[in-house]
């Protein structure tokens, strides 16, 4: 796998609730996430993110774009739960020889009463 696929099927075990598996294959031991909301380690977030596909369950992840360059890898996805409800998601991926090393990502919450006739994605 290259690196934009290891990005993208580490994003859909992560929804799928897999998120531990996802880190124990695609990641280095001192790989770190930038995210404010969790304790530093991977595995910190990797248990917020299977907490998050318990209370989601059925939740898609549907890759919009991935881009990719040198060592970085970029993943614009819109996030579906049950409830209709959308996320605008980029997750961000630094790799060293095929792992991930780093990872950040940006979330927005898309209104069902948006003004934006182009959409988000």
């Amino acid at each position: 796998m290259d690196n934009k696929q290891i990005a993208t099927e580490f994003l859909q075990m992560a929804a799928r609730g897999e998120a531990i598996e996802a880190v124990r294959q695609f990641c280095t031991s001192a790989c770190k996430h930038h995210s404010p909301y969790f304790p530093a380690g991977m595995l910190a977030l990797a248990k917020a993110m299977e907490d998050d596909a318990k209370r989601h369950p059925n939740k898609v992840v549907n890759r919009k774009h991935v881009l990719g360059e040198g060592d970085l890898v970029a993943v614009h996805s819109q996030v579906v739960r049950q409830t209709g409800e959308q996320i605008a998601v980029v997750h961000l991926f630094r790799f060293e020889d095929g792992k991930i090393v780093e990872l950040w990502d940006v979330g927005l919450q898309i209104p069902n009463d948006s003004p934006n006739t182009d959409g988000p994605f």
